[in-house]
């Protein structure tokens, strides 16, 4: 699974041909999420309130490169890295 981005101890990954709808796993120490790139709701799992709050900014600010890294996957191609959170 491609790793697209790493900021505050968080990983953000994206595995190739994934089921819909298009996500990403955010992972933060023992916790992971699945976060819905359009409509940023977690699919399934947790994180702490504080990680929770740095991945969905994260993702609001690279919604359409996350999308187009989503494509990229699908495609079984390897997605693009994203610059993290600052």
């Amino acid at each position: 699974m491609p790793t697209i981005s790493m900021f505050y101890g968080i990983v953000i990954q994206m595995f190739w041909a994934d089921h819909a709808p298009p996500h990403f796993h955010a992972l933060y120490a023992e916790f992971e999420a699945l976060i819905n790139i359009q409509t940023l709701e977690v699919i399934r799992g947790r994180l702490p309130n504080r990680a929770l709050w740095l991945v969905l900014e994260w993702a609001n600010l690279h919604r359409d490169e996350l999308l187009k890294d989503w494509e990229l996957c699908e495609k079984t191609q390897m997605p693009e890295k994203i610059s993290p959170l600052v």
